[in-house]
């Protein structure tokens, strides 16, 4: 969508400039629309002030030089190097390359006199105005779609990962499928960090978008940011809570039945993550929403009770453990805690006093 519409920016622009100024051979206006369609319609403002900048700023040098030299040549030998380090200023970003580029359109057409040049300035002011307006105004771009995939990705991935480790655990394990394990878990961090840009990325096509009034919303609006930093805290407990399984020295410290609580509390985990994806922070349920929400707080008193078991068989009858399956219990611990901001305070108070003695020691430190 974003090459038809910059072709028809350019045809547009090309056919207004050769109509107004009666020159068919234009080349500013249709090149800067071109370059002007981007991905969002602020990026094509910033990149409008940028290259509109340059433009003049190459197209000033150029003539400047022409006005010296009066030979092509020397002129671009001249201009050339001052227009190329002036492309490499960062501020200008990717539209410093059209300084040079201006530069040589002055001088191979060998006119330096001020109505071109003031012809040129009007006809990239034209080509910027149509470049934006058709940006604008054709299907203004809004990039929510892939905070929305990635959104629903991340609560299934996590959810898949625990159940695998929960069968694992309660079937025996080595520790390749740890290390398997692990590594999927450093991949769920992965989709927090794409989902950061993602978001930048939507927050920034929303931005001065006359088009949002006119669209319906096909999905709801993703969840805010804080949506975000909880679920990054999930993923790094659920990879911390997998580092620790995957030590040697973890391996044979658990006693049948801590292990099968263990196994028990992964895959309740698991239940939590995905009825998770249904379930906003600290916002009111819909009425499709009430199942989802119930399932979410069943499954955290299971997790819950699941981690007083473990901490029962790792500290009640076998304290010589404790040394070995302590770490476990204390990242198991901050998993739940971090499972416990999926829903805010309200699922706190639903879930009975053990989730909420786990928050008051998340709370502690």
């Amino acid at each position: 969508m974003q090459s038809l519409k910059a072709a028809g920016a350019a045809l547009l622009a090309w056919a207004v400039a050769g109509w107004w100024w009666d020159a068919p051979m234009a080349l500013m206006a249709p090149w800067t629309a071109l370059f002007l369609v981007q991905s969002t319609i602020y990026r094509s403002l910033l990149s409008a002030l940028q290259q509109l900048t340059v433009v003049v700023v190459g197209t000033l040098l150029a003539a400047l030089a022409g006005v010296l030299t009066h030979n092509t040549v020397a002129a671009m030998a001249l201009a050339l190097p001052l227009t190329v380090l002036l492309g490499n200023y960062a501020r200008f970003g990717t539209q410093g390359l059209y300084a040079p580029t201006a530069a040589l359109f002055v001088l191979a057409s060998g006119s330096y006199t001020g109505p071109d040049i003031a012809h040129r300035f009007l006809e990239t002011l034209l080509g910027a105005v149509i470049g934006i307006g058709v940006n604008a105004l054709v299907f203004p771009p809004v990039h929510s779609r892939r905070v929305r995939d990635l959104r629903a990705q991340l609560p299934l991935s996590s959810a898949e990962l625990l159940h695998t480790v929960a069968d694992g655990v309660a079937g025996g394990y080595d520790e390749e499928q740890a290390r398997g394990w692990y590594d999927r878990a450093q991949r769920l961090t992965d989709v927090v960090t794409d989902l950061r840009e993602a978001r930048r990325w939507s927050d920034e096509s929303y931005r001065v978008n006359p088009g949002l009034r006119l669209r319906r919303r096909a999905a709801p609006t993703p969840p805010t940011a804080t949506w975000d930093f909880v679920w990054d805290q999930i993923t790094e407990h659920i990879a911390t809570t997998i580092r620790t399984l995957a030590e040697p020295a973890r391996r044979p410290g658990l006693a049948p039945n801590a292990r099968d609580a263990l196994a028990a509390l992964l895959r309740a985990a698991g239940d939590v993550c995905r009825s998770g994806e249904h379930t906003h922070i600290a916002g009111p349920c819909s009425p499709g929403d009430v199942e989802q929400v119930q399932d979410f707080r069943r499954s955290l008193a299971r997790a819950s009770a699941a981690h007083r078991r473990l901490t029962a068989a790792c500290t009640g009858r076998h304290p010589g453990l404790a040394s070995t399956t302590g770490g476990l219990l204390a990242d198991t611990r901050r998993l739940l805690s971090a499972l416990l901001r999926i829903a805010g305070p309200e699922a706190v108070l639903a879930s009975g006093p053990f989730a909420r003695r786990h928050a008051d020691q998340s709370a502690d430190g």
